[in-house]
């Protein structure tokens, strides 16, 4: 799964590509490998499979599908985020609706095509989020600036690693306590206003299993015990706010 050389002396870009409908992930593959400076490494049938995947390629870039079974997008977006931060994401995906852009987003997504992409509009996006960069369709730019200048509830706030990350009632501008990461203070934020595993799950569009390793990483980062600590705990430091 190789691509045309790059640059004399400079190596290929390595991706790897998650799409769990077979006809359009043997087509990403058929496409991208003939690209100039890219190299494809492997390709993913669910979210599952691509963090999987990425802990033995080491791929600098992986394409990603959102709406994939057992794993979706956005929860294996996350998952590489914390296990493989050397790793960027790009969505590749039919869904363009705000939940799945600023979820995708949130999650640590530096980049976000919709599938009627062009192959040029692909290759960019690629060799920018490997340099470092993010690069979105148009559309999403504009709609996530509309967010941003509205302060919309799914406005994206820069994590400690400057990636795109949850903003939370505690994005003012301060650091986190107790070295919480923002989505961290944004499950805390869901626990303050009252909502169950399932319902943070459904809002976040990740699995449940991943929320409680969260709120397990909260209750060991902060000490406390009980969900009642934590909504005290998010109330005080400013993580959520009545109303």
């Amino acid at each position: 799964m190789t691509g045309q050389p790059g640059r004399p002396g400079q190596r290929p870009v390595r991706v790897l590509i998650a799409d769990d409908q077979k006809i359009v992930r043997e087509g990403l593959v058929s496409l991208i490998s003939l690209l100039p400076g890219i190299s494809v490494v492997g390709a993913a049938v669910d979210g599952d499979d691509a963090v999987r995947q990425v802990a033995d390629a080491q791929p600098d870039v992986v394409l990603m599908d959102l709406n994939m079974p057992r794993c979706n997008g956005v929860e294996a977006t996350e998952r590489l985020r914390e296990l493989h931060p050397g790793t960027a994401v790009v969505v590749l995906t039919t869904y363009s609706d705000d939940a799945w852009v600023f979820s995708a987003l949130q999650a640590g997504a530096r980049g976000f095509l919709t599938k009627d992409a062009g192959t040029d509009e692909i290759r960019r996006a690629i060799t920018a989020v490997a340099a470092g960069h993010a690069q979105l369709d148009p559309a999403v730019q504009r709609r996530l600036l509309d967010a941003l200048s509205s302060g919309e509830r799914f406005a994206v706030a820069p994590a400690s690693d400057g990636q795109p990350g949850p903003a939370s009632a505690a994005a003012g501008g301060g650091r986190l306590p107790d070295e919480l990461t923002p989505r961290e203070a944004e499950v805390l934020a869901h626990i303050a206003a009252g909502l169950s595993n399932s319902e943070i799950a459904a809002t976040l569009f990740v699995s449940e299993a991943t929320v409680k390793t969260h709120i397990n990483h909260i209750f060991t980062k902060t000490g406390l015990r009980d969900r009642a600590q934590l909504v005290g705990y998010a109330f005080r430091h400013g993580l959520a706010s009545p109303g």
